[in-house]
């Protein structure tokens, strides 16, 4: 007898005995029996030990003969084992029979669920609902990823009882705020406590009534005074006391300003929660709406007040018309007095501002500033630079964000640390042998390799000034400067009446003509504008052996400024004192358009930035927004200015749509655009 798996592989175990040689080896795959001849003497004793294992198995047998199978129990095998033996002959003995056992079925005969409680107690059903509950979860959350089906059975211990015996744990809660005051004052009075008990203890001994005072006594008072001045004059100026100052103004600043950053910043306003009872609501309301009027009459006094546009303008298509909001000034006690000369956003940090300022009395320049505000203060600025003449210009660096280049009336140029918060320049042109002599309308910080990253990022520092010279300064161990360009004068042609003789003109005083501002092109740093004080608009390059490529004349005084078009190009716009603003194309020397629309000084121009088509000018009596694409002879905003003092500078806060203009009286207002077009890059 030999068993295999379904492999092939012999796994009948070992029998006790060694079976003969000459036996016949049995068929491999299959189990099987081999029955031989019981007439043979030899196999006698084999015979009657088969004979008895045939009578059992017989009914279970595959007779290939009659190619029937038979499977009967083991209690009918036993049952016929008579039957089995005198049914079998020779041959069937003789003949081989194959014999295939097969596994059954598990069947389960007893299953018994974990209980813990009588089906018979009182919270049999509760604990049953309960169960029924759990299975309900336990398939809902079956399809989860995090579910995982285990059998698990908890045995719960016997419960046992113990008896313990004590008082009563009473508990209560306190609590105290202690100030390092508090700390300081229970300091000084144990101090003076000992003197005073040493005093008595001497005065029993000696057998007083009455308590006596001593020098010591005295003395302690009058340190414990000194000491406390000392200790608060070391509390008001530590760092961390100053430190969170600063954070407690932050948040001050943030809770008086909320509403007007939101709007600033385009996000949700957040409102407080009617709380009021049902009694104070009409007024609540009320008190709301007398407020709400006085904000208007206060509103409509120092706010700019829009003009009517001519209804030739309008269409029935059109919405409401656009205007402006004062969000809040940038103002304080130290800028009143003063005119705002220029301003200027941190390339890096969009929510820092940093504005110039200059003073004239009776026609002589006093002292400027230069103030670096913040969003998250508008009350006061974050720095204060001192300079000993008017800032007339000033710009943020790029590559270095904490750099401020700052030009002032006298010619002198610095830079400071806006990081510090010394108001010393960290550099200045004062040492420089090239320094200028006229003062500096216009400085900027100019990228050398616009297409270089990281670290190869190159700026240089661009000035031109009153005495003629465009120069560029190299920021090393020293501030100094080599020439660019010397602007010289131009003489106009005028023709001659018929009858007039020609007339020899005085050589002009000074052959250079002064500069007044530049703007370098978006895409080529090499071409850059320069307008000067003639009037005329000189199209330079940095290289090359012809530094004046271009002259574009059509004003009729002094170019205040100009400024290309980010989004085309090829367009720039130019203000004069002329009271006109002209738009050019670099292939054009004359003017495209001419936009007059009040007989006072242009002072600053500036497009928006992210638009081809809308710009914003100011002049001495007003605003103006322009939008080329509704219309080229009026202005689709309007706004005179506040009676306090006339408008001097203008410039678009990046990333909103908000405007800040700056006025003689050294206030910087911030209005929001409510009712403008959508801005549009397509090309003019």
């Amino acid at each position: 007898l030999q068993v295999f798996d379904d492999e092939g592989k012999n796994v009948t175990p070992h029998p006790l005995f060694q079976p003969d040689p000459s036996t016949a080896v049995p068929r491999q795959g299959k189990l099987y029996f081999i029955l031989k001849d019981l007439g043979d003497p030899e196999s006698a004793q084999h015979s009657k030990d088969l004979s008895v294992l045939t009578a059992f198995i017989s009914p279970l047998l595959i007779e290939s003969r009659k190619g029937v199978s038979c499977s009967r129990g083991f209690t009918d095998a036993q049952g016929r084992q008579e039957e089995a033996e005198e049914a079998l002959t020779e041959a069937e003995l003789e003949q081989r029979v194959d014999i295939c056992l097969a596994e059954t079925d598990t069947l389960w005969m007893l299953d018994v669920p974990p209980a813990l409680l009588s089906t018979e107690a009182e919270e049999a059903l509760r604990v049953l609902e309960r169960n029924k509950i759990y299975m309900e979860i336990c398939s809902s959350k079956s399809g989860s990823d995090y579910f995982e089906e285990k059998m698990v059975q908890t045995l719960s211990g016997a419960a046992k009882t113990k008896e313990v015996q004590c008082e009563t744990i009473t508990m209560e809660e306190k609590g105290m705020m202690v100030t390092p005051w508090d700390l300081d004052d229970s300091l000084d009075a144990s101090e003076t406590e000992l003197p005073s008990r040493a005093e008595e203890s001497t005065s029993e001994e000696h057998g007083q009534t009455g308590s006596v005072p001593s020098a010591r006594e005295s003395a302690v008072p009058a340190r414990s005074q000194e000491e406390k001045e000392c200790h608060s004059a070391a509390i008001l100026t530590s760092e961390n006391l100053q430190q969170d100052l600063v954070v407690m103004e932050r948040i001050l600043m943030e809770n008086i300003f909320q509403p007007k950053l939101a709007v600033y910043r385009q996000i949700p306003v957040l409102r407080d929660p009617d709380v009021t009872p049902d009694t104070d609501v009409e007024e609540a309301k009320e008190e709301e709406h007398d407020k709400e009027k006085k904000d208007e009459e206060e509103q409509k006094e120092t706010s700019f007040k829009p003009s009517v546009l001519p209804d030739l303008d309008k269409s029935p298509a059109e919405g409401a018309a656009p205007r402006l909001e004062l969000l809040w000034s940038y103002r304080c006690d130290l800028t009143n007095g003063h005119s705002v000369s220029s301003m200027a956003w941190n390339k890096v940090n969009p929510d820092l501002l940093a504005v110039g300022y200059r003073e004239f009395v009776s026609q002589d320049e006093k002292k400027g500033l230069a103030c670096c505000w913040s969003l998250k203060n508008p009350m006061w600025p974050e720095r204060i630079f001192r300079c000993e003449h008017g800032v007339t210009a000033l710009d943020f660096s790029l590559a270095s964000p904490n750099l401020l280049a700052v030009g002032m009336c006298s010619g002198r140029v610095a830079i400071y640390d806006v990081r510090s918060r010394n108001d010393a320049a960290l550099m200045d042109s004062s040492a420089s042998l090239n320094k200028h002599t006229g003062p500096v309308w216009q400085l900027r910080w100019v990228e050398q390799d616009r297409d270089a990253t990281g670290g190869d990022k190159k700026e240089k520092l661009m000035c031109i000034s009153g005495d003629g010279r465009m120069t560029e300064w190299f920021v090393q161990q020293r501030l100094d400067c080599s020439d660019l360009m010397k602007i010289k004068r131009t003489e106009g042609a005028k023709k001659k009446l018929p009858g007039e003789k020609g007339r020899k003109s005085g050589a002009p005083i000074c052959q250079q003509a002064a500069g007044m501002c530049f703007d370098f092109h978006p895409e080529d740093t090499d071409i850059y504008l320069a307008g000067t004080e003639e009037g005329h608009i000189h199209r330079c390059s940095c290289s090359g052996k012809e530094q004046i490529l271009g002259t574009y004349r059509g004003h009729k005084g002094p170019v205040y400024k100009v400024a290309w078009n980010p989004c085309s190009t090829d367009m720039f716009l130019s203000c004069s004192a002329d009271w006109s603003i002209l738009l050019w194309h670099r292939d054009s020397h004359t003017p495209l358009l001419t936009f007059t629309s009040a007989t006072a000084f242009v002072h600053d121009i500036t497009w928006a930035p992210k638009s081809a088509f809308i710009f914003a000018a100011v002049n001495e009596r007003r605003v103006e927004i322009w939008d080329l694409s509704v219309s080229i002879f009026h202005p689709v905003l309007c706004c005179a200015a506040s009676p306090k003092g006339d408008l001097t500078s203008i410039l678009f806060a990046p990333n909103t749509e908000c405007l800040l203009v700056g006025d003689a009286c050294g206030e910087v207002g911030v209005w929001q655009l409510h009712d403008l077009a959508a801005p549009s890059t397509n090309q003019v």
